[in-house]
């Protein structure tokens, strides 16, 4: 009976795969294909069964993760979209919640609407807050924007109606009708993308939606017919950013919720590398080939949302970007990835990313027609990589091409030889991540003080050293096949469905019985979804409460029973609220009421913990190293030679001093001058520093 199990994240430079057979772990990294990304895939499906000696009858399960939702939005490369909404509500989009990012920017740029004016088309329909229906939807003049809409060749369409999350009547009707007349054209709903109140959110979310479906969906059809023409015919799972998994039904449905999917899978695999050693707090720490991502883990769960923007035109401006209303676990993504291009700005300080290089052309290195300097060339005249085994042996790389970009895009602005504009490149983007990391935990109302950076990805064991000290983590570890982390936390994450609805709710006036019949519908339609995936196993519930004081602009989530509310209640989970809101704001509101804005279900699967840590030889002797190589360091500037290992050499309870580096496959750890490395009974490298 096939057992195996095969995980594929694309990235925007590789495509990373793991293999998962008889207790075995297979990695392989292979070159993205931007225009035919499915085309990537296969390259590296064929080249890890080919390295594990695994059959196609073998595999029992793929699991798929993707930034292509994510990129289609930032570079505006969807479909041709319209939005249908309430007569008088066309500009919610433009106008948003009338916020400003930047009070004083008196030439502030806002993020342009997916959908353009003249194709966000209003009809006559009216319901109220509790969706009872003041204005019938006017078929007529529904039917009558048809011309209209094939005119402009609208390949997608948004149905958005005012106060649709309470009653989604109109929708559905305006649904059916345009399916009569444009059946090859997808509809997304609100009240099915985004069912919960205000309107912006819900309508750019279902605009994103529709925005990146007909892409999406051509493509992961494309990808599974690949695969079955190849004689793999097990199930093909998505990887949610929310963190679990769905079928592609559900994927080519709601897209939308795909835009995370690599990065949660990569907050997943840290999750799951804290609770096999034991570690409380964690911070994530992934550095691929197009960006960093950054998750903060406490009690071995990764922080989650509801809410997430994409394209912010505002670098590291919250509110700067389209909000979607979806669920998410939550982290900071910045363009610093080993393809991120670095350049001087008009002040002549070096700046890195946030445009990156990508597979194609790439970094100068790769000698692909790449002729900017990128982090990866930044890092190899460094000395950090060995030119001959990058992305396991599959590329290699070129010294004398990363000199010569460096130098011309660099060093001659500065007046600085090539080596020292790889040092401020480094430096820049080793910064960078770290004041992420800085602004990351202060909005989350946390400290990185007692917590272990997990480093992975391909360039977050080369930089996490660095990253570390500079936000003042001394514990760093660097789990077996870091390099394709974010595909292996695809093997670990449960099928799950996250069901949201909005019912306003007071303390002072709960409708318990409301809440239930509620609470129960969304508990079936999550348990349906999952159902699809599950294959019979054991599923666990999962309900959360999102509350405010009566008044106040923003909810936190409260968690409740997983079984039917009674009266007796009521009065637990207000006082639920006020110990939760106290853990944030550091007192309570006495006399005040709460409201419910709404509510949430989750159905997963029950995913089996990760063993206890076997415990690893003591007094090891310290390691061999298989040759010295000069580094430069980024600290201090001086170049001597370091000691390389090979980590598939290490034996358990090895010791490591350094500085020195330990090779791999599809990454290298960098272990810097003042911090002591040794691997853990999992084979983990562990590395503490010492006290300065």
């Amino acid at each position: 009976m096939p057992s195996a199990r095969l995980a594929v994240d694309i990235g925007g430079t590789f495509t990373d795969l793991a293999l998962e057979h008889d207790g075995r772990l297979t990695t392989v990294k292979v070159l993205t294909t931007p225009s035919a990304p499915e085309q990537g895939v296969m390259t590296g499906v064929a080249t890890i069964l080919r390295q594990s000696g695994v059959a196609v009858g073998d595999i029992a399960l793929v699991i798929h993760g993707t930034t292509l939702a994510t990129n289609a939005v930032i570079e505006r490369k969807g479909a041709r979209t319209a939005l249908i909404t309430t007569e008088g509500f066309r500009d919610v989009l433009a106008m948003g919640n009338e916020s400003r990012y930047d009070q004083y920017d008196l030439n502030i740029q806002l993020p342009e609407p997916l959908v353009p004016r003249h194709l966000r088309l209003p009809v006559a329909e009216r319901l109220d807050n509790t969706g009872k229906v003041l204005t019938p939807l006017d078929e007529a003049g529904l039917r009558a924007l048809i011309p209209i809409l094939q005119r402009e060749q609208v390949e997608s369409i948004a149905i958005g109606f005012l106060h649709a999350f309470v009653n989604p009547v109109h929708e559905r009707r305006a649904a059916a009708l345009l399916a009569e007349a444009l059946p090859d054209v997808p509809v997304s709903l609100s009240s099915d993308v985004s069912p919960e109140m205000r309107e912006w959110e819900r309508f750019s979310t279902t605009a994103a939606n529709a925005y990146v479906q007909p892409m999406m969906a051509r493509y992961l059809r494309r990808l599974e017919s690949d695969l079955r023409a190849q004689g793999l015919v097990a199930p093909l799972f998505l990887m949610m950013s929310g963190g679990g998994l769905t079928t592609i039904e559900t994927a080519c449905r709601f897209p939308i919720r795909l835009v995370e999917s690599g990065p949660a899978g990569g907050a997943i695999f840290s999750a799951f590398v804290a609770r096999q050693c034991g570690l409380d707090n964690v911070l994530s720490f992934d550095m691929g080939g197009t960006t960093a991502k950054i998750c903060l883990i406490d009690d071995g769960k990764p922080q989650t949302a509801r809410t997430f923007e994409v394209a912010r035109v505002g670098r590291f401006r919250k509110g700067s970007g389209l909000p979607l209303r979806i669920p998410v676990i939550e982290m900071v993504e910045i363009g610093a990835g080993g393809g991120s291009i670095a350049h001087v700005d008009a002040m002549g300080r070096i700046g890195v990313g946030p445009e990156s290089a990508g597979a194609d052309p790439g970094p100068a290195c790769y000698c692909n027609g790449g002729t900017r300097p990128a982090v990866t060339d930044a890092n190899l005249s460094l000395g950090r990589y060995d030119p001959t085994r990058f992305a396991g042996g599959t590329m290699r790389l070129d010294p004398a091409a990363s000199h010569d970009a460096l130098l011309a895009h660099v060093g001659a602005r500065l007046g600085l030889p090539a080596e020292m504009a790889a040092l401020g490149v480094v430096e820049m983007v080793d910064e960078n991540m770290a004041n992420a990391a800085r602004v990351h935990a202060i909005e989350s109302g946390k400290t990185h003080d007692n917590r272990t950076l997990i480093a992975f990805g391909g360039g977050g064991p080369v930089h996490g050293c660095r990253v570390a000290e500079k936000i003042g983590i001394r514990r760093v570890l660097i789990p077996s096949g870091a390099g394709v982390g974010s595909a292996i936390g695809f093997l670990r994450a449960p099928v799950a469905y996250e069901v949201v609805r909005s019912l306003y709710q007071r303390f002072s006036s709960f409708d318990v019985a409301g809440v239930n019949g509620l609470l129960n519908a969304m508990r079936d339609e999550a348990a349906a979804s999952v159902s699809l995936g599950s294959f019979g196993a054991p599923v666990t519930e999962t309900r959360i409460a999102y509350m405010r004081y009566v008044g106040q602009g923003h909810e936190i989530p409260v968690p409740l029973p997983a079984r039917d509310l009674i009266e007796a209640d009521v009065g637990l989970i207000r006082a639920a609220y006020d110990r939760e809101y106290t853990r944030f704001y550091d007192r309570p509101v006495p006399g005040s009421d709460v409201e419910i804005m709404s509510y949430a279900v989750v159905v997963t699967t029950v995913v089996s913990d990760a063993a206890p840590m076997p415990t690893a030889p003591t007094g090891g002797a310290d390691a061999t190293p298989v040759e010295r190589r000069p580094v430069r360091d980024t600290v201090t500037g001086a170049v001597s030679d370091w000691a390389i290992f090979d980590r598939s050499a290490l034996s358990g309870g090895a010791r490591i001093v350094g500085p020195a580096i330990v090779a791999e496959d599809e990454t290298s750890t960098l272990i810097g001058p003042g911090w002591t490395a040794s691997l853990n009974g999992l084979g983990y490298i562990e590395m503490v520093r010492e006290s300065v």
